[in-house]
């Protein structure tokens, strides 16, 4: 039997998982507090399609909404990445890592 934070884990690689919902979470880095009309202003989908994608991410609750008025303001929550983080990667050496990112975007030619 899954425990609660198992559960909360496979919601958070689900919604992650998907182009779309990264693009999201990248726009909402960039400017935090966007309306879905802001949102959807950046992506090629209609606002049906690109509320199941913020749905999602609700529950997975990368994405927390506030209410100004009319409009429903949404946030990126960083701690479930956090969380993904600390499981998954921190416990991998940093300058281990960056040499293997180094030597990726050298070998293909791109920036570090």
């Amino acid at each position: 039997m899954q425990t609660q934070k198992q559960i909360a884990e496979d919601l958070v690689f689900k919604a992650l998982g998907d182009p779309t919902r990264r693009t999201l979470l990248d726009l909402l880095s960039e400017k935090n507090g966007q309306t879905l009309g802001q949102l959807c202003e950046n992506l090629n989908m209609k606002r049906q399609s690109a509320t199941q994608h913020i749905e999602l991410l609700e529950a997975a609750n990368l994405v927390t909404t506030q209410r100004r008025g009319r409009e429903k303001l949404h946030f990126i929550n960083p701690v479930p990445l956090h969380d993904i983080y600390a499981r998954w990667v921190r416990k991998f050496e940093t300058p281990r890592l960056n040499l293997l990112h180094d030597l990726k975007s050298d070998l293909e030619g791109g920036e570090k």
